[in-house]
């Protein structure tokens, strides 16, 4: 646990786990003025955006925080499968009274690159992670030349000793209970993925570097139970979505805040990569895994036009309404409150 602490440079060794969409600036800033390590999401941020976020972080936390990244490669575009993707939307776009060929088109994320890197430079966060691997040796270098701790999420022993192998100061054991994206980035075979608690005592056995459990972890008793297989610290993302400082939208509220909230499951169907949410119309309908999905992120732009239709009636039909397999178990409240009750089953 010292070990942690000291290189992350927090009182206690728990991570706010980065999430796009839901989260900005003052999220990362409470948690980190709790004594934990607040993460600021960057995936879906412009340069000009990125570094709006990192000034009004850096005024509330210093550079103690992490800033987080996406690693995956841009695709190319594939004409014939957006084709197919438009078509399993165009029932629900003329349901809602929209036009299909009007659907916009695009990434929407784009992965750690120079412009990233040169925005991130001049605030030197003390730590540094990224999602699906790493970046290029030369991006890791660069990141690295300032003396920031590098951090990566591994569903698999294999993926943790290549992130090892590679740089990673510390590996982020994401088992399969957890919220959002997955980060697998050696295999998409789903079946390789295992729970939390399998994954972080394989890992600690397998690794010298620090590991973290990140899954399924909501309160104190998660934080033991992690803790008690040798994790040096925990990562939680979905206790802090219903926080006072998230950015949650009111439909994600509604449905963390109900019995909906039991039941999640991994879907393609809002990005193209699989991604833990809680199960919901467009799941249901579109099917949890479509073969028509364009490849991550290619299928998000085509899915948001229905997605602001129905959230401006109150509706999360077609919204990703991440979370992981403990949503139920996330309350109202500060994120200090918050990281302060978790902070007890240290």
């Amino acid at each position: 646990m010292t070990t942690l602490t000291t290189l992350l440079g927090v009182a206690t060794p728990l991570i706010q786990a980065p999430m796009a969409g839901s989260q900005g600036a003052a999220l990362a800033a409470a948690v980190a003025q709790a004594g934990a390590l607040g993460s600021l999401p960057a995936a879906m941020l412009t340069p000009e955006a990125l570094q709006r976020e990192l000034q009004t972080l850096q005024a509330s936390a210093g550079t103690g925080f992490n800033v987080n990244f996406f690693c995956h490669t841009s695709p190319e575009p594939d004409a014939q499968r957006e084709a197919a993707w438009r078509a399993l939307l165009a029932p629900h776009y003329a349901k809602a009274g929209l036009d299909i060929a009007q659907a916009p088109s695009g990434p929407g994320r784009v992965p750690f690159n120079d412009a990233a890197a040169e925005v991130l430079e001049a605030f030197r966060p003390r730590v540094v992670s990224f999602h699906f691997g790493l970046p290029s040796p030369a991006l890791l270098r660069r990141v690295k030349a300032w003396g920031a701790v590098v951090l990566s999420s591994a569903t698999t022993v294999d993926e943790g000793l290549w992130l090892q192998a590679h740089g990673a100061d510390v590996v982020i054991a994401q088992g399969l209970e957890a919220g959002g994206h997955r980060g697998h980035f050696l295999s998409h075979e789903l079946s390789r993925q295992m729970g939390t608690l399998a994954l972080v005592r394989q890992l600690v056995l397998a690794l010298d570097v620090p590991v973290v459990a990140a899954g399924g972890i909501a309160d104190a008793a998660g934080v033991r139970a992690a803790m008690a297989l040798g994790a040096a610290g925990v990562q939680v993302g979905t206790a802090y979505l219903r926080s006072d400082e998230a950015s949650t939208s009111a439909v994600h509220r509604a449905a963390l805040a109900s019995p909906q909230a039991t039941h999640t499951a991994l879907t393609t169907v809002f990005s193209g990569r699989p991604a833990r949410g809680i199960v919901n119309h467009a799941m249901r309908e579109l099917g949890f895994m479509p073969a028509a999905a364009p490849v991550f992120p290619l299928a998000t732009a085509a899915i948001a036009p229905l997605r602001s239709h129905a959230e401006a009636q109150g509706s999360g039909d077609f919204s990703p309404l991440w979370a992981g397999q403990a949503a139920s178990a996330c309350r109202d409240g500060s994120a200090r409150d918050i990281t302060l009750a978790l902070a007890q089953g240290f």
